[in-house]
């Protein structure tokens, strides 16, 4: 593995912790607000704490698409890019988040985090339609982490109903998600397409938010900290990560080292909430770890 890569998978790694810890603020912001209103507050939150950053790397030429060195016409063409990549992105962020917190409505935690962590068998399927090759090994690491996945949070029997059915289909817009941003990263500014891409999905949750809820500002104010967590940390910080830890990474290798995220959740909640690890919980953290290693091993060269 590279320097680059080494680093590509730190930042997917950090991406995983902070939003296995945003869980927390996620249920606990759900007290206040209802999940159109919490999803169009945060990803409005998420799309404004990164303008100042992005306009003080255009004005300094350091913006990873090497603005200042373009062409008028570059300079159009990468608009557009980033616009349409971001627009993609955000419909797919705001459509997964919907369908999971509705889901969750009808479902328990535990299926819940199970059915989505399995984009990471559905984003190497997919990327078959697009002629991505995965590796032996890295198929290999998708079992493990499937099974190990299961021992995290599977803790009855497994019945399908609706709320089951609607996280899955989250999981499989999440891998669209995953994949969408795989096409479009190497093309565009990473905090550039975040941006928009939060802002996309704000105006989407907004729209949802006045059709079906009845927002109130004291409501928002009330539950400040878990929305300002979920709003600059699991949105402005992690999701660019994302994009950025994302370009140059194998989009099956991206997917498993971010379903991390179910692994930190379970040790956050045994280290600050005192929630006990059981055996079979933690030989699912052993599998998932043993899973993300083995996918970070280098091909040998024939």
């Amino acid at each position: 593995m590279n320097t680059n890569q080494m680093k590509n998978s730190a930042l997917l790694f950090l991406t995983a912790a902070i939003w296995g810890v945003a869980f927390v603020a996620q249920s606990v912001g759900m007290d206040y607000v209802g999940p159109f209103t919490f999803n169009a507050v945060r990803f409005l939150l998420g799309g404004t704490v990164l303008l100042p950053f992005l306009m003080w790397k255009r004005k300094n030429g350091q913006d990873e698409a090497g603005w200042r060195e373009k062409s008028r016409e570059e300079k159009k063409q990468a608009r557009r890019i980033t616009l349409t990549g971001g627009i993609c992105c955000g419909l797919a962020l705001s459509t997964a988040s919907l369908l999971q917190q509705n889901g969750i409505l009808h479902t328990t935690v535990a299926k819940a985090g199970f059915i989505t962590a399995l984009y990471i068998v559905i984003v190497p399927v997919l990327g078959l339609f697009f002629r991505k090759k995965v590796r032996p090994l890295v198929w290999l690491s998708v079992a493990l982490a499937v099974a190990g996945m299961y021992l995290l949070c599977i803790r009855e029997s497994f019945a399908i109903g609706r709320g089951d059915f609607l996280v899955f289909l989250c999981a499989i817009v999440f891998s669209i998600h995953i994949l969408v941003i795989d096409h479009f990263s190497p093309k565009a500014d990473g905090v550039a397409l975040s941006c928009v891409q939060f802002y996309t999905s704000s105006v989407v949750c907004g729209i949802g938010m006045f059709l079906t809820e009845t927002p109130s500002w004291q409501a928002i104010v009330s539950g400040w900290m878990p929305i300002l967590y979920a709003g600059i940390l699991s949105c402005g910080v992690a999701y660019t990560l994302q994009i950025i830890g994302q370009k140059g990474m194998d989009p099956t290798v991206a997917s498993l080292i971010l379903s991390l995220e179910s692994v930190i959740s379970l040790i956050a909640g045994w280290l600050l909430l005192g929630q006990k690890l059981s055996l079979k919980e933690a030989a699912g953290c052993a599998l998932v770890f043993i899973a993300i290693i083995l996918a970070q091993l280098p091909q040998k060269s024939s």
